[in-house]
């Protein structure tokens, strides 16, 4: 066979096949998306219970997905739908084939309500139950927390975690009534919420005047508790994803939990019924050792609070009375809003200062900071950055008024560009049964300059 009848023959055979595989394209069987009419079911009324139905589906296709009219949902080709109220509920089934997907619906009407099915502790918990039909009312708590993003479960003592009474005025009138009459959820939030408006976080978003309807859903998915809203609307932060994991739900406490904006955020809110005051508890009183070298793991964490904070730095003097490896770098950055940059440490008890009431710590001032220049707030004694490292010990459940009961001891840095010991002592204090955070400050506060400073050494001892 000569090299151009090859040729010839390879064109044909290639030909052949594309033409096969044409017509195999163009079967109807394969390409055509189903239509509502071939969407249908069957359902029938439970003998012992008739508020559940037993649906069926009598459709095509691999998937079978149902939306009962309730805020419940289901998926399979036989399934089972539980409506403990009276009421018409048009229940959706969507099938899926190979050529797509296709809706239709049913009506079903529920003649009684089933007192019974509705008597669960957590639908009592969370609306008041059958005997208030009128629902159940919660505010966030005032002790919190209120954590908007990027901390752990509880949150720090920082701004994301404070009280209600530190969190901007259009929050802390929200309130959100769940009721068990039809799994009613009304927002109360009185004008705005906090939240996203037009692709800007953290302002205050409009609320329509009228509530918009909306129900709610207690369930479990992957193991968790979940409560979900309708209709985009939403608790704590306007950004119309209502859907939150339940942490706790009690009578008088609700902790849900919220993974964000792709999963690099964790917002939690804790709310109490309206009217309902929880209780202060008190943290134990007691005496313990603080300590970290940062060349080992310190016994606590630092909370950060407009800072930079590098626990493993490489010493930049390792010479006078520091020759360690690795000490913290901190890093103020300018601007009014880094005005009040600190340290701080969150203890799980009251501080006993009879028996340790002094601390100690390292610091290495570079003198390239600019410690002269003055922009800050009026009221600022200053207004640039100090040569001084402050400790200062407070009570948390003041939340941010923390500061006017605090007990402060300043030490002025006079050497820079070495490695300098200072010590605060707490001795006057040492009646106090209330301090359970301890804040540390460099470069002083309440003025807009940057500072880069070293720390090392810091330690809580007998």
């Amino acid at each position: 066979m000569t090299m151009k009848k090859y040729i010839q023959y390879i064109t044909l055979l290639f030909l052949a096949s594309f033409a096969w595989v044409g017509c195999e394209l163009e079967d109807p069987e394969l390409g055509l998306p189903p239509t509502p009419e071939q969407v249908t079911f069957t359902y029938a009324y439970d003998d012992e219970n008739p508020n559940i139905v037993h649906f069926k589906s009598t459709a095509p296709g691999f998937k079978a997905l149902w939306d009962f009219g309730n805020g419940k949902t289901a998926e399979g080709t036989e399934v089972e739908g539980a409506f403990p109220l009276k009421g018409d509920y048009t229940v959706k089934l969507t099938i899926y084939t190979a050529g797509g997907s296709a809706s239709n619906t049913q009506t079903v009407a529920i003649a009684q309500t089933n007192p019974a099915m509705l008597n669960r502790e957590d639908y009592n918990f969370l609306t008041g139950g059958a005997n208030q039909l009128e629902g159940k009312t919660w505010v966030f708590s005032p002790v919190g927390p209120m954590n908007f993003g990027g901390e752990p479960a509880n949150g720090g003592n920082n701004w994301w975690s404070q009280t209600l009474a530190q969190q901007d005025p259009c929050m802390q009138d929200d309130e959100y009534t769940f009721s068990l009459a039809g799994f009613k959820f009304e927002n109360k939030s009185k004008g705005a919420m906090w939240g996203i408006d037009n692709g800007t976080e953290n302002v205050c978003v409009p609320q329509p005047g009228t509530p918009v309807a909306s129900t709610w859903n207690l369930y479990e998915a992957n193991g968790k508790v979940m409560l979900s809203l309708s209709n985009g609307e939403t608790i704590a932060w306007d950004d119309n994803e209502g859907v939150y994991e339940v942490m706790e739900l009690s009578e008088n406490r609700l902790h849900i939990r919220k993974v964000c904006c792709g999963g690099a955020g964790v917002r939690n809110y804790v709310l109490v019924p309206k009217g309902y005051t929880p209780p202060v508890v008190e943290k134990p009183y007691k005496a313990a050792d603080l300590f970290d070298n940062f060349d080992d793991a310190g016994n606590f964490t630092w909370v950060l609070d407009h800072v930079l904070f590098n626990e493993s730095f490489d010493n930049p003097a390792q010479l006078g009375n520091n020759t360690s490896a690795k000490v913290a770098r901190y890093i103020k950055e300018a601007g009014q809003v880094n005005e009040f940059a600190n340290l701080s440490i969150d203890l799980g008890y009251r501080m006993d200062l009879t028996q340790r009431h002094v601390f100690k710590l390292k610091v290495f001032l570079p003198s390239y900071n600019d410690y002269v220049t003055q922009n800050g707030e009026d009221w600022s004694p200053t207004k640039s950055l100090a040569k001084q490292v402050a400790v200062k010990l407070q009570n948390s459940l003041l939340g941010g008024n923390a500061w006017t009961t605090q007990a402060e001891v300043i030490q002025q840095v006079t050497q820079l560009d070495q490695w300098v010991e200072l010590t605060f002592d707490f001795g006057a204090h040492t009646a106090r049964t209330d301090f359970d955070k301890v804040v540390v400050q460099i470069g002083g506060e309440a003025h807009f300059n940057p500072g880069i400073f070293y720390l090392d050494d810091f330690r809580l001892m007998p």
